[in-house]
């Protein structure tokens, strides 16, 4: 029961103080240039180093699960980095992989604690949970890049219908209104 204490009250500084480093570099800097990233990066290790340090003075499963919360909170710095150094739809879907990965090792450390059957359902469990949040960060890269096809293509009619209007007029009426058609359409 103590060792279970310790091992949560470490969980909760290690992951605060994940949350507070690793991404810092990023969140101050306002932007996603390469440094901040870098930054970010070493932020995450750094504390990593720290809390894995830290999980040498268990013993057993207990320690396990110590260093595979501290590789999750250190894969949630770096993905939270990652996606958002790169800002694309396929950064965010490979940062959230990263984090369901190490969630999932996480889950089967901890189902260790258990036996027989107990320990097979958790497994099991730990794999749909897994399963589910792939599943999730496949659907959200197919949304975002469904939602990016839309605009283009409501830019793209509204466009045309613009230009469609232009027809009325001619000459230097015709061409002013085309390049207002154009200008209001990239909106």
């Amino acid at each position: 029961m103590n060792t279970r204490m310790s091992l949560s009250a470490l969980t909760q500084a290690v992951a605060l103080a994940f949350t507070f480093s690793a991404g810092a570099a990023l969140a101050q800097s306002g932007t996603s240039d390469k440094a901040a990233y870098d930054e970010a990066r070493d932020a995450a290790k750094a504390q990593y180093e720290s809390a894995r340090q830290q999980c040498d003075g268990l013993a057993g499963n207990a320690k396990d699960v110590c260093v595979a919360e501290a590789k999750l909170r250190r894969a949630e710095a770096e993905a939270q980095a990652h996606a958002q150094y790169k800002n694309t739809a396929a950064a965010r879907e490979d940062a959230a992989k990263d984090v369901a990965e190490a969630r999932y090792e996480l889950a089967k450390e901890r189902c260790d604690d258990q036996g027989g059957n107990a320990k097979d359902v958790c497994r099991k469990e730990a794999k749909a949970a897994y399963e589910k949040e792939v599943a999730d960060a496949k659907a959200a890269r197919r949304g975002a890049e469904a939602q990016r096809d839309a605009r283009e293509k409501t830019a793209e009619a509204r466009r045309d219908a613009e230009e469609e209007k232009c027809e009325n007029y001619s000459g230097d009426a015709k061409e002013a209104c085309l390049k207002r058609a154009h200008g209001e359409a990239r909106r």
